[in-house]
């Protein structure tokens, strides 16, 4: 099989290397992260002249380095192994290893956190770690390292580093990728059925054995139809009571608010699903519940509904939304209020816009429509954005070939293959 290029994932390491920061790589497991770390990111270091002995790899999730999971001898094992007077570069696999589940209950009596500031000590050390736990990871990350942690997420593959693999026609390439999605692997596959099967066994033999080990999981059953819930219903509202209900009138499941929240919380920081809240555009605040769940990879949802709901709206609207993040981008959820005169009447109505996008200084404003196959559709669509009253970029999104064009009211038509492949769409 070719190489898979990730030159934005390699970039940002590159752009980080030797910062006196521990390189922290997270995301969803089988996404690419030990690829390219240890593939794409070592071919690197030797392209620049670094000896393949100042280069130390330990993947704590292979049998062979399991007594590396303690702390005490992963600090001895690598200092063992540093090459005086040059550079040594640390590579550490699914991190999450080394730390225990008593630890996990608090982290600040995490012991591996204290061998890796221990070991920037060290002049000539430059340090990276890879982890599926965000808890662990990315919401501690800063103040576990004591501000010595600099983290690089990585996604599945995106459409464009997809396309640019698999190449063809866009339309057909787009129609495989929205049925299988982008984890590395099922570009091997030689057919449908060996891309369903391997993305099955990822739900049944990975995350959710993960998840289920990690958090001591008692109702399986539950966290597997909240799952199947999750994923019937991407981009739309929901919040743990909404979910709990559902389960106690359709499933017979009865179960408390407070479980949900607590299990949606471990999908969230496995990385299977990412959480969009809902932000009041002309409030410029947020809304506590309900939120919106997306599926990190639109082919992980697939396989757990076992190919069955092919919805093309809202797997447009996923998919556009892990190309954002992909980006670098923040998502937000708009809600939109404005005064609706009818009949000499006036009320408050409450419009959506799917995407608020935050970038540094900069915001869009994105509808995501299938089609705009007629003037009501296209009024509908472009409501939300109208109504803004504020000057930041509104673009729409459909599924057509078209060319950009910006219409009257300065909002951007984008086609969606121009959307996902072109890095700087947003400002075109």
């Amino acid at each position: 099989m070719q190489e898979i290029k990730r030159d934005t994932y390699l970039q940002r390491l590159i752009d980080k290397k030797e910062n006196g920061l521990i390189k922290v790589i997270t995301g969803i497991r089988r996404c690419g992260k030990s690829y390219l770390l240890f593939y794409l990111y070592h071919d690197y270091l030797i392209s620049q002249g670094i000896e393949e002995n100042q280069i130390l790899q330990i993947p704590l999730d292979d049998d062979m380095f399991t007594q590396y999971r303690d702390p005490a001898e992963l600090s001895k094992y690598i200092r063992s192994k540093i090459v005086e007077h040059k550079m040594n570069y640390i590579f550490i696999d699914e991190v999450q290893y080394a730390i225990s589940n008593k630890e996990l209950k608090n982290l600040d009596e995490v012991k591996l956190y204290n061998v890796l500031n221990g070991l920037l000590r060290l002049r000539n050390v430059d340090i990276y770690v890879t982890g599926s736990n965000s808890k662990l990871l990315t919401k501690d990350v800063l103040t576990a390292f004591r501000g010595r942690g600099d983290e690089v997420r990585v996604y599945p593959l995106s459409f464009k580093e997809y396309y640019n693999f698999v190449g063809g026609d866009k339309s057909e390439a787009y129609e495989e990728y929205a049925m299988y999605g982008g984890m590395p692997l099922t570009l091997s596959k030689k057919n449908d059925m060996e891309k369903m099967q391997y993305l099955r066994s990822l739900f049944d033999e990975v995350y959710f054995k993960d998840i289920s080990e990690r958090y001591d999981i008692e109702l399986k059953d539950v966290l597997e139809e909240l799952t199947d819930d999750l994923c019937s219903s991407i981009g739309s509202l929901t919040n743990s009571s909404k979910i709990a209900r559902t389960l106690q009138s359709v499933k017979q499941i009865k179960v408390s608010s407070n479980t949900i929240s607590k299990y949606l919380d471990y999908l969230v920081e496995s990385f299977l699903f990412q959480v969009a809240k809902r932000y009041d555009v002309k409030g410029k605040k947020y809304f506590e519940y309900p939120s919106k769940y997306y599926c990190t990879d639109i082919g992980l949802r697939n396989a757990k509904l076992n190919f069955r709901q092919q919805e093309e709206t809202h797997i447009m609207e996923n998919i556009m939304y892990n190309e954002l993040l992909c980006r670098g981008y923040f998502v937000d959820v708009g809600v939109v209020e404005f005064v609706n005169t009818k009949n000499g009447k006036k009320s408050k109505t409450q419009v959506e816009i799917d995407f608020v996008v935050n970038a540094g200084s900069k915001k869009y404003y994105i509808q995501s429509a299938l089609n705009l196959s007629d003037d009501e559709k296209m009024n509908t669509e472009l409501r939300p954005l109208k109504n803004t009253n504020d000057f930041f970029k509104k673009i729409i999104v459909s599924k057509t070939s078209m060319k950009p064009w910006t219409d009257e009211d300065g909002i951007l038509h984008l086609g969606l293959y121009e959307f996902l492949l072109n890095d700087h769409s947003l400002d075109l």
